[in-house]
């Protein structure tokens, strides 16, 4: 079952890994959307999102407190849900099942995240680990 849950956490943070890259390679054209969406000082906001996705995803890849790798992408992904993918204020159809789309998918990482943190905090036996967890 080690085998297993390290090729669940690394199927999962490949997202967040890769988001991470292009927020750091691609931070003014993602500071553009940022700021058409209404989020204050959308380019440090483009970093620091990239920094906690990095930093989460790391963690819970290899092993290193990855109840608190959980926590920050979960710190991450749940104003960017609600800044980023609120399909409440299209008006447009297309957006609105675009937005609404993405909200979802976020809102199911979200819950993803803590069931992580609770499984990483509380399980006494993580397997291929580098630390046990923080909390």
């Amino acid at each position: 079952m080690d085998v297993v849950i390290l090729i669940g956490r690394v199927m999962f943070v490949i997202l967040f890994l890769s988001s991470a890259l292009g927020h750091f390679t691609q931070t003014k054209a993602m500071a553009g959307y940022a700021q058409a969406k209404g989020v204050p000082m959308p380019e440090m906001a483009v970093r620091a999102s990239g920094a906690l996705m990095l930093l989460g995803s790391l963690s819970i890849l290899l092993g290193i407190w990855a109840d608190l790798g959980a926590l920050l992408l979960l710190v991450m992904i749940v104003p960017t849900m609600i800044m980023m993918h609120n399909f409440w204020k299209e008006t447009d159809p297309e957006a609105t099942q675009a937005e609404t789309i993405q909200f979802n998918k976020d809102l199911a990482l979200a819950g993803a995240l803590v069931m992580l943190f609770g499984f990483f905090a509380r399980t006494d036996e993580l397997g291929l680990t580098i630390t046990g967890p923080l909390f």
